[in-house]
């Protein structure tokens, strides 16, 4: 298992993954859409990058770090193909994430989740995100918190 850094042959994968995640919990809104559509325009282009778990010749994980302003990034878009989930891919990738992110010099990481996905945000707060106010901000109807990791 290796984590890779975003290659344009993985945006199907990147969209097919969170797609299934999104359908499996929650719907699809159009700035999901719109995102996953074109990973290279609203993600790598502005700054961000995006991360995918590689197993054998299969992509069975992925994560997004997206810009949000100067050294302000939202951790977003993670998602592992269910047969792999349980078994601490995403802990892997949030790993992966700090660590680029605090080698960038990065300030902040933010994250915006529904409290029903319980274990997920019991891992955002093993990592030390921090519940802050969600604000007039928040691009999905479904985020009902707001978490904020400070990097430096």
């Amino acid at each position: 298992m290796e984590i890779i850094s975003y290659q344009p042959q993985y945006a199907k994968d990147f969209k097919d993954l969170n797609i299934a995640w999104l359908e499996k919990y929650f719907w699809v809104e159009p700035h999901d859409e719109e995102v996953l559509g074109n990973p290279a325009k609203y993600i790598i282009e502005p700054g961000g990058t995006i991360f995918f778990v590689k197993e054998g010749g299969e992509i069975i994980g992925c994560v997004a770090l997206m810009k949000i302003k100067e050294g302000v990034f939202e951790l977003t878009k993670m998602a592992v193909t269910p047969k792999y989930q349980g078994k601490k891919i995403g802990q892997q990738l949030m790993e992966h994430s700090i660590k680029f992110a605090k080698k960038q010099g990065w300030n902040d990481l933010i994250i915006y989740s529904n409290r029903k996905l319980e274990n997920a945000i019991y891992i955002y707060k093993k990592y030390g995100f921090k519940e802050i106010s969600i604000g007039e901000n928040n691009p999905y109807s479904r985020g009902d918190i707001k978490m904020h990791l400070e990097l430096s």
